[in-house]
């Protein structure tokens, strides 16, 4: 498990939040570090997201991949404050790489899309599934935890 753990997260936030953005700076010859004060986003953005990772690992008993979901509600950590924290963390990290390489002009436009696609995906898809798959714990978990923040 721990292999598609590691896979999943390079594979889907590790492309969406570190080499599309990654990719599209140094296309645009963005490679100086303009304000450095946005690493501070960045790095919350990846401390977020690495323990939403580990809480869905070791509570969980699954991976953030939809072909190995975990098997158990997860709750804990971040899960705590927000039923989204993962995605959160992502969004933080899209705005850590904007504001600071100055490329707020065209990564604005692929964080708006990224924002617009993981609510869609939220709503659309993951929380039908988790009401069907956990039923009532689901229901309570949602009521008292809120959706983004």
């Amino acid at each position: 498990m721990f292999l598609r753990a590691l896979f999943a997260f390079l594979v889907l936030p590790g492309v969406v939040a570190f080499a599309a953005p990654m990719w599209y700076l140094v296309t645009r010859s963005r490679t100086e570090l303009l304000f450095p004060w946005s690493l501070l986003p960045l790095l919350v953005g990846c401390v977020g997201l690495l323990w939403c990772v580990r809480e869905f690992y070791v509570s969980g008993r699954g991976t953030l991949a939809p072909w190995s979901p975990p098997q158990h509600l997860v709750t804990t950590g971040l899960y705590r404050y927000s039923r989204n924290p993962m995605y959160v963390s992502v969004l933080l990290i899209l705005l850590g790489w904007a504001t600071g390489f100055g490329a707020w002009r065209g990564l604005r436009i692929y964080l708006g899309f990224v924002a617009v696609a993981f609510y869609a995906r939220v709503v659309l898809f993951e929380e039908p599934w988790l009401a069907r798959t956990h039923g009532v714990a689901w229901d309570d978990y949602a009521r008292s935890v809120r959706r983004w923040l």
